[in-house]
């Protein structure tokens, strides 16, 4: 089985304290000093529209991650935005190590580099850029830090945190915060929580929360065990697009649970 779950800070002097003790030893980093850079942008871009191009991409990557799209289909759909403007991939690259007075672009450089956009792939890089982004409340920045803190350089306690901070108002750190609760992370097992979490952000259309809680009442976490339920869950993500319901949806087809069995 398949069990893919995930992802704006507040006030808060804790969760900032942390911070201040992951991020010590990047206050000064200069990704210019790290990475060249090339002058000759297109003449035809002008300041204010790559400022555009930054805000929309980074609403594009958030939004998408809020549905609970995977990430190839994320990294896809960047691809296709930045072709369809009058700029390249080079260019916007160019302009991102050139311009880290924002956010949104100190936020999509590191995604540059998380992902090897016209770069080698850079995780470390990523992390640090990502964590200053997020000191200026980023909410892209801040969801891809939970995901690395719970399934990569793993930080439970920041993991929990920044999924708490996010579930108030989005979908994904909904259905991140239902997987702290589920596993365990930086807090106590409540599969009761979990649960209720999933349907929440399933109830926004999160395809991730979706098949989370098909798997919810296939295990009986939470919840009594409903293998038709889950069938019917794992078939609304699957036709959501959603990888893991779909495969999900493949093995109940195969073992004839809560259907007849191909």
């Amino acid at each position: 089985m398949f069990d893919k779950q995930l992802s704006i800070l507040d006030t808060d002097n804790n969760l900032s304290n942390e911070f201040c003790k992951v991020i010590q030893n990047f206050n000064k980093i200069n990704i210019q000093e790290i990475k060249p850079t090339i002058k000759n942008i297109n003449n035809y871009i002008f300041e204010g529209d790559f400022n555009i191009v930054i805000d929309e991409l980074s609403n594009l990557i958030f939004n998408k991650l809020n549905k609970g799209e995977d990430t190839n289909t994320i990294k896809k759909l960047v691809l296709d935005y930045i072709n369809n403007q009058m700029t390249t991939l080079q260019e916007i690259y160019i302009w991102l190590l050139n311009n880290q007075n924002n956010s949104n672009s100190l936020c999509l450089l590191g995604y540059f580099n998380y992902h090897g956009l016209e770069i080698e792939l850079d995780k470390q890089i990523a992390i640090e850029l990502y964590q200053k982004a997020a000191e200026s409340e980023n909410r892209l920045a801040q969801s891809n830090l939970a995901n690395e803190y719970i399934y990569g350089k793993k930080n439970y306690n920041l993991a929990f945190k920044l999924s708490k901070k996010l579930a108030g108002n989005y979908a994904y750190g909904m259905n991140n915060l239902g997987f702290c609760y589920e596993k365990g992370i930086g807090t106590n097992y409540d599969e009761e929580k979990a649960f209720e979490l999933y349907q929440k952000a399933a109830n926004l259309g999160n395809f991730d929360a979706i098949n989370n809680l098909g798997w919810c009442n296939y295990e009986g976490i939470g919840t009594d065990i409903n293998e038709e339920k889950t069938f019917e869950l794992y078939q609304k993500a699957a036709n959501l697009g959603n990888l893991n319901g779909t495969c999900n949806l493949g093995w109940y087809y195969c073992e004839g649970i809560g259907t007849e069995a191909c």
